[in-house]
Formats: structure tokens, sequence, C-alpha cells
């Protein structure tokens, strides 16, 4: 395959970022105000060369060079400071892993993730759904944030070791899944591995939460090595490794041999950090977002209303009918992207954008930069659900949307996250109505991921009784 991934038809601008000692500015500005700094690169071109520390990087303004450079894993693999850091907190996972082995690692998960597997999972996340509205009471105060990770970490552990977290574990995932959240940002834009191993309350707190977050999982596979086996992502795992049949239904086969311990272990840690953080900040934002846009939160309750009467649980066959749920989930994903930047390294020298690359170079792209883009999403501030309405999403210029990455690298639990959050937001918006209880918690705080920290809102309820059954 060829190392050129440009358009020949098109010749891309290149430019600096804006700073006036860049070794260190860019890395400041990123890190003290990164959305401002990242909206101010596209006036200096499609391609703008930034430092992050003594490195050089490139960032991609434009959704074409960011398409082609997805398209093109062989070139463009995973790399760069943001990956340095996962894989040495999640191993050599699905995530993490280089285009030499993604594939194998791909076919050994994809059975977790069959279509099938989504249907089956819909209950479950309405019964947990549900579960958590019944906690709620009318007039109450709620963390919506602390309360969407409680959602997320029952849902993922279940799916992942039937629960194997009970809620004292649950409660250290969450703990835990925060503070490395918080400490993952910042040793991406600060590639300088020395400044990490001085024992700072922040860093001694980071590996405090890393160590327990990797004897967890142990603990989890140590304890099903001696229990009756189960159909979960760890019981595929295992057969795997053990050379059997995970199941018979579909989706399952023959799964790729040669599966370690540690694989196993990087999978399960890769997929709980993953599935938990992301999904969790997509349902807080949207909720935020819903109550600032009351002719959206209008439609949104007509919708469910109509769909789930009498608002009973949303099952497989009802997510096809919440056309405007999925709108809401579609649109915040837009406008609040919870993987809002990446890094990519360049396995061999290489053309963008008409710009020659070098072997090793660390390329950046940002969903939240392109899905802001004025020339691809007119009024890109606003939060507009019918952006994504059948008749209107044609509009959407190729590559200019892209919460998943693309390519053979998308993201495995695309449906899986997607059928989670219309779940969430038709459960809790059958049954309540949510109000900010301050004007500013809901602002999207940077970090690794991209959502509200401490969102707290009111409950309202929506009908004259809350939710008490499970009932459909």
């Amino acid at each position: 395959m060829s190392g050129a991934v440009t358009d020949p038809t098109r010749e891309s601008t290149v430019g600096t970022a804006p700073g006036i000692f860049p070794y260190v500015s860019h890395a400041i500005a990123l890190f003290r105000r990164p959305l401002d700094f990242l909206n101010s690169l596209p006036a200096e071109g499609d391609l703008v060369e930034l430092r992050l520390g003594p490195r050089r990087a490139w960032i991609l303004c434009d959704p074409q060079l960011v398409h082609q450079m997805l398209m093109d894993p062989h070139t463009f693999d995973k790399g760069g400071t943001q990956y340095d850091r996962l894989g040495a907190l999640m191993g050599n996972g699905i995530v993490t892993c280089p285009q030499s082995e993604h594939r194998r690692q791909r076919t050994l998960l994809q059975p977790g993730f069959h279509p099938s597997r989504i249907a089956a999972y819909t209950e479950l996340m309405a019964a947990e759904a549900e579960a958590l509205c019944r906690e709620w009471r009318p007039g109450g105060k709620v963390d919506v944030t602390g309360a969407m990770m409680a959602l997320t970490t029952r849902v993922t552990s279940r799916v992942l070791f039937s629960g194997s977290l009970d809620a004292e574990r649950a409660a250290a995932v969450r703990e835990c899944l925060a503070e490395v959240v918080r400490g993952l940002f910042v040793r991406t834009v600060v590639p300088v591995d020395a400044v990490f191993r001085i024992p700072t309350p922040a860093n001694r707190r980071y590996r405090g939460a890393v160590g327990r977050l990797h004897a967890l999982i142990d603990a989890i596979i140590a304890e099903r090595r001696s229990a009756p086996p189960r159909e979960d992502l760890l019981g595929t795992l295992l057969a795997a490794r053990d050379g059997t049949s995970a199941g018979d239904g579909p989706g399952h086969g023959e799964s790729p041999r040669g599966v370690t311990d540690q694989e196993i272990h990087d999978q399960l840690l890769t997929l709980l950090l993953t599935g938990v953080e992301t999904t969790a900040m997509c349902l807080a934002s949207a909720f935020s977002l819903l109550a600032v846009s009351p002719e959206a939160e209008d439609a949104l309750h007509r919708e469910v209303d109509a769909v789930l009467p009498g608002g009973r649980a949303p099952g497989h066959d009802e997510l096809a009918r919440l056309e405007y749920t999925r709108c809401v989930i579609t649109e915040t994903l837009r406008v609040r992207p919870p993987g809002w930047l990446f890094t990519r390294i360049t396995t061999r020298e290489t053309e963008l954008g008409g710009h020659r690359l070098p072997r090793g170079a660390m390329v950046l792209y940002s969903p939240y930069l392109l899905h802001h883009d004025a020339s691809s999403f007119p009024e890109p501030e606003r939060f507009l659900p019918e952006r994504w309405l059948p008749e209107r999403q044609s509009a959407v210029p190729k590559g200019a949307m892209l919460p998943f990455a693309a390519g053979n690298r998308k993201c495995i639990g695309d449906r899986f996250a997607m059928a989670e959050a219309m779940v969430g937001v038709a459960t809790v918006a059958a049954h309540w109505r949510l109000r900010p209880a301050s004007a500013h918690e809901s602002r999207p705080r940077p970090a690794a991921t991209l959502g509200p920290r401490a969102l707290v809102m009111i409950c309202e309820p929506r009908h004259c009784s809350h939710p008490q059954s499970n009932g459909r």
C-alpha cells in the first residue's frame, strides 16, 4: 500500500499553531484551555504544526484529511503520547494494540458485540436504568454524573463478567476511573516522563488508582477460573484460552488460539475503562443539553410517551422506533464527543494534504474540532437533534462526524454504546424531567474524556408516579 493518502484534486493549507514560546505554550494552552485552543487552529490551516514539549506534532483540521488518515491505519497506526500512556495503563488490548495485531484481537472480541448480543443486552440495560430511576425522589437533587457512572459501571460489569462487581467493587471502579481520567490527559499533552515520576500527591493518586484497577481485574479472573463457565465476555476469553467453545449462538465459533492470561487481563481492563466512562459522559451531557433545549426535550418526551406508554421499559424492538431519541444521542456526540482528542503515529515517511511527514511523526485529530466546523454543521454551537433526521443527515459531509472513529479501527462497541445511551435517555425521560441545580454545572470539562464532571440536577416527575417495577 502506498503511503500517500492525499486527494490530488485538492491542495491543503499548512500552518503553525500560534504561540510565542511554542516549546511550552502549546502544551500549556492545550491543557489549560483545550477547546478554545482547538477552535483557534483552523484559521492557521488544514494541517497545523504544534509543539508538545520538545516534540513536533501535527493536528488535522480538515475532515477529508482525517478521513483519509483513518482509512490508512497501516501508515497512521495507533501511537503518540496518548497511546503511550494508554498502553502503560491498559496493556496491549484492542484499543492500544498496533495494527499488525488488531485483526486477531477484533476477531476474538467480535462475538461479544454481535448484533444478536446487542439485542439481548437491551433488556439488561433497561433493567439497570429503571433501577436507577427508582432511587430518585421528586424534588431531590441528583448527582447526574455520578448516577450515569454507576449505571454504565453496572451494565458494563454484567456484560463483561456477569456482574462480578458488587456495590463495594463498583464504587472502587468509579473512584479509580475518576482519578485515571484526570491524570491521563495531562500525561498526553506533557510528554515528559520525568514529571510524572515525581512523588507528588496527584502522581501518587494516579499510580494508586491504576494499581487498584489491575488488582481488581486479577481478582475477578482468579475467581472465575474456579467457577462454572458463564455466557459473558470473560467466558468467551477464557474459552479461547482453553481452546473450548464459548457457545453455539449467533456470532460464536472458533476463537483465535494463543490467548494468554495477560491478554485476557488487558482486554477486560480496556473494555471496562472505555465502556464505563465514555457512555456515562455522553448520558450526562445529553441531560445537561436537553435541560436548556426545551423544544428538543418536549419532542423527546412526546416520542417516549408514544413508544413507551405508561413508562414501560424500552426493548430492542422499541429502539428502532425511538428515532428522535437516536437523534438526541447523535447530536450529543456531535456537540460533546466524549472521545474528543486522539493521536496517531506514522509508520513510514508519507504525504498528507500535500505535506511530507517523516516516519514517527505524531498526528492529532479532534472529533470536537470537526464537529464544531460551521461549514459542516451550520450553527455548530446549537443543540439541534433534528440535524440527524433521515431526510436531513445526508447533508453532513463525509468524515465530518466521527464520534467512534472510522475504518477498521472504528470502536468495536459503537452499537453497544448507542443502544445503552438510547435506553438510558429514554428510560429516564419516561419518568423524570431533570432541571439544572446551577447555571454553571453543565459546562463540559475536558480530561481524557469530555463531559460534565459534577452535574447536579433536580428531579421533577413527569407523571403522577415514578417507576416501581421493571415490568414492561
